[in-house]
């Protein structure tokens, strides 16, 4: 059986990986992927905190709560997100950040 160590482990380290991807990736896409990644994790270990806390034998589930919010949040930034890189595409033609620097076309 997995410990609690280790499910924070992985956590981390797929935090890490999206945390490299938004200041690596010049992509808006993969940014963007990479940041859902950093959500991902974030539950990971809520989830983790969640099952390892007991009160009297059951698990604590105010943690998995919490993950239900952060779910519904990240499915709004989604659209919104998706809907604003379409329209920087439509107007500019490039997904590139480092071509999206000012707000005025």
């Amino acid at each position: 059986m997995a410990s609690l160590n280790d499910y924070l482990l992985v956590s981390g380290l797929l935090f890490a990986i999206g945390l490299a991807g938004v200041v690596i990736r010049r992509n808006i896409i993969i940014v963007f992927m990479c940041l859902e990644l950093m959500l991902s994790a974030a539950n990971l270990s809520l989830i983790a905190f969640s099952r390892f806390n007991t009160l009297e034998g059951l698990p604590d589930y105010n943690g998995q709560m919490l993950v239900f919010m952060v779910i519904a949040v990240a499915a709004a930034e989604v659209a919104v997100g998706l809907a604003i890189i379409v329209a920087l595409y439509r107007s500019r033609q490039t997904i590139h950040t480092d071509e999206l620097t000012t707000l005025k076309g």
